[in-house]
């Protein structure tokens, strides 16, 4: 068989069913859309979350009594810098603001401006900013979630919090971080840790915790035993467990639509058999008359195969490149509601585009084989039938 015979009959086949393949089309596209942008979502989430942690501090210490946190007092600094393989410990304070009328809540961060590990951290999310001028008055760094809200709410320039001893300590907004630091730090507002104990009414001598690194990994679990051993009511929280809780979070909520999809390509696919089993009278005609003019099954199997192919890429082509600008372009609406929730400020994050291609190549596999098998089998049962009775 000649090769332009071959791509005249696979281009007639494609235009003369045209209206049968755009559904099929569109099914799947939006199939593997919705798979995509899922799977774009989860790897950017994860992405951005692990390189915020993985710039923060190597371990939280903090003081727990009858199972609950509670205020850590300042001397046990002192204690930790004298343990051999500790390096940059820094106090914090670490505690929820809510906002009485709305039961609405604001993350305060109380930290050392002049600490080196504090100020390493900032500076990925405050690139302009007046040391000087901030610290010259009371004022704060605020999320684009935290201004959205005081903005709705008359509180412009500045907002006025309510200490635990019943005073007013109004508090100007300094800087408001970019939309790209959502992710961690909507609904965050970052203060001098003076500050944040007078708002949260601790003594000079209180904090919430303390952080601090080890430089030599094989001596994590070394120091946490030491750190036992000299406070007994303590709480110690490793920066590879918080790691590994947002890895667990993000796989489960994408392994839930990963199932999902499973059951509608098994589902599409059933349609699609059950479509292709039960070939149109035209349909079995053409094979019909191809193999009485000389085309042998693996002709029209070839022929069929090709055609399928190219509705596949299509596809999935589609598919993908429609989701990468719904997630990375236009920042996902509605479906990132169900990663980031919206139970506290409405959040709007700019995802870093990050696409994991062994993960969409086996997502491709998933879909392509079954769909070559659901149109191909038919195909090859009318194919081996003799070509008098293919066109009755």
């Amino acid at each position: 068989m000649q090769n332009s015979t071959f791509l005249y009959f696979l281009t007639l086949l494609l235009f003369k069913q045209k209206t049968k393949h755009i559904g099929v089309v569109v099914i799947s596209v939006i199939i593997i859309f919705l798979l995509s942008s899922v799977l774009f979502i989860s790897s950017s989430l994860q992405k951005s979350l692990l390189d915020t942690v993985k710039m923060q501090s190597d371990f939280t210490v903090s003081r727990v009594q009858a199972g609950k946190t509670v205020n850590t007092p300042t001397e046990w600094i002192d204690t930790i810098l004298e343990i051999h393989g500790i390096s940059k410990v820094a106090p914090r304070v670490y505690g929820r603001y809510f906002f009485a009328p709305r039961e609405k809540s604001f993350l305060i961060v109380g930290v050392d401006f002049f600490d080196e590990q504090s100020s390493k951290s900032l500076q990925t999310l405050v690139k302009e900013l007046d040391l000087k001028e901030f610290l010259s008055t009371d004022s704060m760094i605020v999320g684009s979630g935290v201004k959205h809200y005081l903005s709705q709410h008359y509180y412009k320039d500045s907002f006025t919090f309510k200490t635990p001893k019943g005073a007013f300590k109004k508090v100007n907004i300094a800087h408001t971080l970019s939309k790209e630091a959502n992710i961690i730090a909507n609904d965050m507002i970052i203060m001098p840790i003076d500050l944040a104990r007078e708002i949260f009414g601790l003594h000079e001598d209180e904090i919430t915790d303390i952080t601090f690194n080890v430089p030599n990994d094989a001596e994590w679990d070394n120091i946490v035993a030491k750190i036992h051993l000299q406070f007994y009511d303590v709480r110690v929280v490793e920066k590879r467990e918080i790691i590994k809780a947002y890895e667990n979070l993000y796989n489960y909520k994408g392994g839930l639509f990963l199932i999902l999809y499973l059951v509608a390509m098994v589902t599409f696919m059933l349609i699609l058999y059950q479509r292709y089993a039960m070939v149109y009278s035209t349909e079995r005609k053409e094979i019909g008359i191809l193999r009485a003019v000389g085309w042998s099954i693996k002709d029209i199997l070839k022929l069929k195969f090709y055609e399928t192919v190219i509705i596949i890429f299509i596809s999935f082509t589609l598919g993908v490149v429609l989701a990468y600008l719904y997630v990375f372009i236009g920042d996902a609406p509605l479906l990132s509601k169900i990663f980031l929730g919206g139970a506290n400020l409405s959040n709007t994050v700019a995802f870093t585009p990050t696409i994991e291609f062994g993960l969409l190549g086996t997502i491709f596999l998933f879909y392509a084989i079954p769909f070559l098998g659901a149109v191909l089998i038919p195909a090859w049962k009318v194919a081996v039938t003799p070509p008098k009775e293919a066109m009755l």
